[in-house]
């Protein structure tokens, strides 16, 4: 698969039920789903409300727990890769759809006053006091160099605000766009990291047992995937 857009709920969102169809795959996050009826996948947390969980058409498919759970435990789980369906929803395309090219809209993370969603106000859950998300641009860059080591770029669609650090692009610029140049040396470093730390929840439920990990690491750790970019 060369293109897959990634839609995600920001207000800004409803401004791609009007673009072309210049990508493979429309992978829709939580509410997504209702901007435009092409999409392909929908992807939603094990607590979405059961009333707001789109019906497919014959084309189209669901992705719960069942299916994201390992494939971002390939990744190296949620621990590492930031527990926020954005994150959570990348790593699944990552690893199910092996894309050239990642495109994100309406997955900033940022949150002005007013309303937070294109549906109106919800809730802000990367801003949430948890273990995994204390520094959404860190995991926004290893999230980039995991895609760059399988040959996919990852831009960002947005023109405001963001806490991604991904580049920004068009749906024009989709076919000359290239994986990040990262530093190998340090990205081997912050593996080398992770692997020493063996922060793994199989489960995903990282949640369950707080106790087994170090925020100061975590912060360390954080810090040596920011280093990584150019």
């Amino acid at each position: 698969m060369t293109f897959v857009l990634m839609l995600g709920s920001a207000p800004m969102a409803t401004q791609a039920a009007d673009w072309p169809r210049a990508f493979d795959a429309l992978v829709a996050i939580n509410n997504a789903w209702r901007v435009r009826p092409d999409w392909d996948f929908s992807i939603y947390p094990w607590d979405f409300p059961q009333d707001r969980i789109a019906v497919p058409a014959q084309h189209q498919a669901l992705v719960t727990e069942a299916e994201f759970v390992p494939a971002q435990n390939r990744y190296g789980g949620f621990v590492y890769a930031g527990a926020t369906m954005a994150y959570t929803a990348a790593y699944w395309v990552l690893d199910a759809l092996r894309p050239r090219v990642l495109a994100v809209f309406g997955c900033d993370m940022h949150y002005p006053a007013g309303q937070t969603h294109f549906y109106g106000t919800g809730t802000p859950d990367p801003l949430r006091n948890d273990i995994t998300l204390r520094s959404l641009e860190a995991k926004s860059v290893r999230l980039m160099v995991m895609a760059a080591l399988q040959g996919c770029a990852v831009v960002n669609l947005s023109v405001g605000p963001s806490r991604l650090l991904c580049p920004r692009a068009t749906l024009s610029d989709l076919a000359v766009v290239r994986p990040l140049a990262f530093d190998a040396g340090r990205v081997a470093q912050a593996q080398a990291r992770e692997a020493a730390l063996g922060y793994y929840a199989p489960s995903g439920r990282y949640w369950e047992d707080l106790s087994a990990y170090d925020l100061a690491a975590i912060d360390r750790l954080d810090a040596l995937w920011l280093a990584c970019l150019p």
